[in-house]
This record gives C-alpha cells, sequence and structure tokens, in this order.
C-alpha cells in the first residue's frame, strides 16, 4: 500500500503517461507487468495505477524507500526492457518527489 507520511525518506516517482485513443488498456498491462518486475528490487516499497476518466492518460504512483532503492527500481526496469516498451504505448512525464504536506482523514 502506498505511505503517504512527511519526513518518511520514502521516494515516489509519478509517472503520467499520454495514452493514444483506446490505448489505456494496453498500457495498464504493461505498468501492472512492469510493477510486478519492481517489486523483486530490495527497497521497493508499492505501486497504484490510475486511469484518466477521459481515457487519454494513465498515472503510476510507485514507492521506494528511498533514492538508493529508486535509482535501483529504474535501472531494473531499464534492464529488463520496460522503460523502453512504453514508448510502445504511450508518452511518459516521470518526476521523482518527496511528500512535503499532507492532510486528511
Amino acid at each position: 500500500m502506498a505511505i503517504i507520511s512527511v519526513g518518511s525518506g520514502i521516494i515516489t516517482q509519478i509517472n503520467v503517461f499520454t495514452v493514444p485513443e483506446g490505448g489505456q488498456e494496453g498500457m495498464i498491462d504493461h505498468l501492472t507487468k512492469a510493477a510486478q518486475c519492481a517489486s523483486q528490487e530490495e527497497g521497493w516499497l508499492s505501486a497504484s495505477l490510475h486511469r484518466s476518466l477521459d481515457g487519454t492518460r494513465v498515472a503510476n504512483y510507485a514507492q521506494s524507500a528511498n533514492m538508493e532503492a529508486a535509482q535501483a527500481v529504474i535501472a531494473r526496469l531499464r534492464r529488463e526492457g520496460f522503460i523502453a516498451r512504453n514508448q510502445a504505448y504511450g508518452e511518459a512525464h516521470p518526476g521523482l518527489y518527496e511528500v512535503v504536506f499532507s492532510i486528511g482523514q
């Protein structure tokens, strides 16, 4: 499960993919396999996929224990070819983040 906590040291990769019309399911299937591969890396914590209601985007919210683990996960996905294959399904807009504020029930 995703952990949203200020000051935890957890690194979150948020990657929003723009997909062609009808492309959400293909991207979701691809990212599901990538998450299963990434989950084998030490320090990997979670992955959550979101589909936009207008059918044009898929968001991947993935977490690693720290920056070193995040870099190891990305390296593993690159070695296994998942990052290169992203282009077949859509355009990626990745970024690494840390939580600076959270409020909720």
